[in-house]
């Protein structure tokens, strides 16, 4: 359920396909349309919406098909699907010129709909994500890494309590309505435990995609402003000076780029500093407000 100056819809964007977007109404333009990363929901951008919406922008932020309150169908997951699927969702809803911005796998969708599909973004945020290429690091390692990241989607459930304490010894940067936005895209079974409604055969599937879409491919195609917002983790999987060579890579290929670090930083930069966020998002859309 939306709260007090925010509406949920409901988008067709296939056949039996309908995704969630939440709506927080604004008078100036750019308006933002918000992609979540896997295995997250829409919610997770709430507190970054809140402050856009302070500042008079509209906003859309999208459960992603299997995420939050979106449906769930057989198929469909991967990149190329997400992002017709985000296509979608701006075409109903009439959204030309947008901010754009995407959290990691989000990046991705994001990147790939700037490249393909221009009409809907004016501008791009990839928020610490767009530039990954695992399969050029870890080739002939896609099962174990499946397997281990997988796994970690699968252990992620358990009580409500024992939830949200794992996720503040995980996430100690996390407010409190983050915390409670990554609950909300779980489901609870009949004795009230939680579990990801990410299945772990759609996540496999998600993660196939991801190792096999090159972003470098999408960038020369990509002629908006795109501000990369990466983070120097506290703890990466692939080490910071890989981290810091992508990004350089990815500013280095774009012809718009501009980058603000965020120092020392989780992953979730949304959930973790909502405010220096959503500052840069204005900034974005500042430089292409109409």
């Amino acid at each position: 359920m939306a709260e007090a100056g925010c509406r949920d819809l409901r988008v067709e964007v296939a056949d039996g396909v309908r995704l969630r977007v939440r709506h927080r109404p604004g008078g100036r333009r750019p308006a933002f349309l918000l992609v979540h990363g896997m295995g997250s929901n829409a919610r997770e951008w709430d507190e970054v919406a809140e402050r856009l919406a302070a500042a008079d922008h509209p906003s859309y932020a999208v459960d992603l098909r299997g995420h939050g309150a979106s449906d769930a169908p057989d198929d469909g997951y991967d990149t190329a699907t997400a992002t017709s699927d985000v296509a979608a969702v701006a075409a109903a809803l009439g959204l030309t010129g947008a901010v754009v911005a995407g959290h990691s796998w989000g990046a991705s969708i994001s990147l790939r709909l700037a490249a393909a599909r221009p009409g809907p973004a004016a501008a791009l945020a990839l928020v610490d994500g767009g530039w990954i290429d695992v399969e050029a690091v870890m080739p002939q390692r896609l099962t174990r890494w499946r397997d281990v990241l997988s796994h970690s989607l699968t252990a992620n459930g358990g009580a409500p309590a024992e939830v949200r304490a794992r996720l503040r010894g995980v996430h100690p940067g996390w407010t409190d309505g983050a915390i409670e936005a990554h609950l909300a895209g779980m489901r609870a079974g009949p004795d009230g435990v939680l579990a990801p409604r990410l299945s772990a055969r759609h996540f496999a599937s998600i993660l196939q995609s991801v190792w096999e879409d090159d972003p470098h491919r999408w960038y020369p195609a990509v002629t908006v402003p795109v501000m990369l917002l990466p983070a120097t983790r506290r703890e990466s999987p692939y080490g910071e000076r890989q981290w810091r060579e992508w990004v350089a890579s990815a500013e280095a290929a774009l012809a718009r780029p501009s980058i603000r670090w965020y120092a020392d930083s989780d992953h979730h930069l949304h959930c973790e500093q909502p405010d220096r966020l959503a500052d840069d998002l204005l900034d974005l859309a500042r430089e292409v407000a109409p």
